[in-house]
């Protein structure tokens, strides 16, 4: 099978972060990587962004995910398998040696059973890769005071989890989203969780930056059709955001058309 050519999307509606702008706001996780997920993330959702775990590349005697990346997409390699500051340190320029660039995503984890990002040695590892020259986008629980201690260690971008990686479960912690969304002057790109398309586009008109998704994908029954779909809903959730949703009433309810201009009037 081909690897789709990669194009890139027309728009003024950019993605800026750090020195780069992206036209698409869909980011492929690819934990569960193969050829055929990131061909269809690409080609039919459009992704102009792919992560990778530094240790799934160079690991095998005749695959590399390297070789199944389109030349023009954004490598985001992330720190997957780090319990400290320093690890992820120590794996983020092994990245870069390896000639991943400087984007890293920052994922420090010392709970093996619901994966929990550990907020606190997040914000370490930011600060030192930052000052280290990276585009860093970090992993975290949503918590606004880490959001905000992530900003001023230099983050480019924040990633809150929308529920346990992998789970497909939706929005579980959409409110503490939507703050970080509120207060925090940095793109807020949703990660982990997120299991629908109608998922993703609600994450979008909250005004969320981007969506970041892999097992919707990759777990789906039609792996193309599902890529469709998840372009579509985060570029329809971004129209709807920029337009303004209508307002909602609290109680009773308001005609489309007026109650004038009857027959009997």
């Amino acid at each position: 099978m081909a690897l789709a050519e990669f194009k890139p999307k027309k728009t003024q509606d950019l993605l800026k972060i750090g020195d780069r702008e992206f036209g698409s706001r869909f980011i492929l996780g690819s934990g569960k990587y193969s050829m055929r997920l990131i061909e269809a993330a690409v080609k039919d959702a459009g992704a102009e962004m792919v992560t990778l775990a530094v240790r799934r590349a160079n690991t095998r005697d005749q695959e590399n995910i390297l070789d199944f990346i389109p030349e023009g997409v954004t490598l985001l390699p992330n720190t997957s398998g780090a319990r400290t500051a320093e690890e992820a340190v120590r794996i983020a320029r092994l990245a870069r040696e390896m000639g991943c660039g400087s984007f890293v995503k920052v994922e420090i984890m010392r709970d093996s059973k619901y994966l929990l990002p550990d907020n606190q040695e997040t914000v370490r590892a930011t600060e030192i890769l930052a000052e280290d020259g990276f585009t860093v986008l970090p992993y975290m629980y949503p918590d606004l005071n880490t959001a905000r201690d992530l900003v001023n260690a230099g983050a480019a971008a924040v990633m809150p989890l929308a529920s346990p990686i992998g789970s497909n479960k939706g929005l579980a912690t959409r409110e503490f989203i939507q703050i970080l969304i509120d207060e925090i002057d940095l793109p807020v790109i949703v990660d982990a969780g997120i299991g629908r398309p109608s998922q993703a586009c609600e994450a979008m008109e909250m005004g969320a930056a981007a969506i970041m998704a892999n097992t919707a994908l990759a777990t789906a029954g039609d792996l193309s059709m599902m890529a469709r779909a998840f372009g579509q809903a985060v570029d329809a959730g971004r129209q709807a955001y920029l337009a303004g949703l209508g307002r909602v009433l609290t109680r009773g309810a308001s005609a489309s058309d007026p109650l004038t201009g009857f027959l009997e009037n």
